[in-house]
C-alpha cells in the first residue's frame, strides 16, 4: 500500500449507527484498576466521562493510516520535502505530521479526486474502534499485545501498516489501537455531563485537537476504543487517516 490508489481502494464503509461514547463514571476505577501498576492520574480517565450515545451518519474511513509512500506521492505533486523520512520504508505511517499538515493532505486528496475527503471526527473514530457495542479495544474485551503494536510488544518502532490483521475492529478497521496515535478533527471539550474538575481545555496539550489510538511508544491504555488524549511533552505531530461522507 504505497500509492494514493491503493488508499482510495481501502477505504472502509462505517454505516450509520449510535456510539457509546466515552467511560460509565461508575466503571472508572475497574479500568484504572485493570491498567494498574502504570495507571495514570485519576483526573485523566475522567475525561473519558460520562458515558454517552451519538448518532454518527454513514462515512467511509482508511483501513489503515497513511504511509510514507502516500506521502510521498502527494509530496511529489506539491514540492514539499520528505526528508523528515529519509530511509524509512514506504509502508510505515507517515508519522510526525502536524494536524495543519493532515489537512493539507485532505484537502490535496479532494482536489484530486473531486471529493471531499478529511480527518475523521472523534465520534466517527470511536464509532469506527467499537461498532455497535461498548467493547473496550477494537479486538474486544480483553487486552492482548500480539494484536496491536504498542509498548507492551516490545517493538520499539512503526510497523508497516495492517500488519496486524487480528486486531482488527467490528467493521475490519486496522491498526486502531497502537502504531501510530492519529489525529481527529474534533477539539477536545468535556462532554457533556463531565464530572466536577474536568478541565474546559487541556493544560498540558501541544495541540488542541484530540488524538487517539496511541502508538508504539505508548502502553496499553491507548488502546482503549474510549480514551481520549493529546500530543503531550516533546510529541509535535502524529498520524493520521482520511474520511469522507461521499458515497465510495
Amino acid at each position: 500500500m504505497t500509492g494514493v490508489p491503493a488508499l482510495l481502494d481501502a477505504m472502509v464503509r462505517i454505516p450509520a449507527g449510535v456510539v457509546r461514547m466515552g467511560t460509565r463514571i461508575e466503571d472508572v476505577d475497574a479500568v484504572i484498576a485493570a491498567d494498574r501498576p502504570l495507571a495514570l492520574p485519576r483526573e485523566w480517565y475522567l475525561k473519558e466521562c460520562p458515558r454517552h450515545e451519538v448518532l454518527v451518519e454513514e462515512f467511509s474511513l482508511s483501513r489503515t493510516q497513511v504511509s510514507v509512500g502516500q506521502w510521498r506521492s502527494y509530496a511529489a505533486a506539491t514540492a514539499r520535502s520528505v526528508a523528515r523520512w529519509e530511509g524509512r520504508h514506504p509502508a510505515v505511517p507517515v508519522h510526525d505530521i502536524t494536524w495543519e499538515e493532515a489537512e493539507a493532505f485532505c484537502a490535496w486528496l479532494s482536489e484530486l479526486t473531486a471529493q471531499e475527503f478529511r480527518l475523521p471526527t472523534e465520534h466517527e473514530w470511536e464509532r469506527a474502534a467499537k461498532g455497535d457495542d461498548a467493547r473496550t479495544y477494537p479486538w474486544g474485551d480483553v487486552f492482548d499485545r500480539a494484536r496491536c503494536n504498542l509498548a507492551e510488544a516490545g517493538i520499539g518502532d512503526y510497523l508497516p501498516v495492517g500488519s496486524l490483521p487480528d486486531g482488527a475492529s467490528p467493521f475490519g478497521v486496522l491498526d486502531l489501537a497502537g502504531n501510530g496515535d492519529e489525529w481527529t478533527s474534533t477539539i477536545y471539550r468535556p462532554y457533556p455531563g463531565a464530572p466536577a474538575g474536568v478541565p474546559e481545555v487541556d493544560p498540558s496539550s501541544n495541540d488542541p485537537h484530540v488524538t487517539r489510538g496511541g502508538s508504539f511508544r505508548h502502553r496499553r491504555d491507548l488502546a482503549r476504543c474510549s480514551r481520549r488524549h493529546a500530543l503531550y511533552g516533546d510529541e509535535h505531530g502524529a498520524t493520521f487517516r482520511v474520511a469522507t461522507s461521499a458515497a465510495l
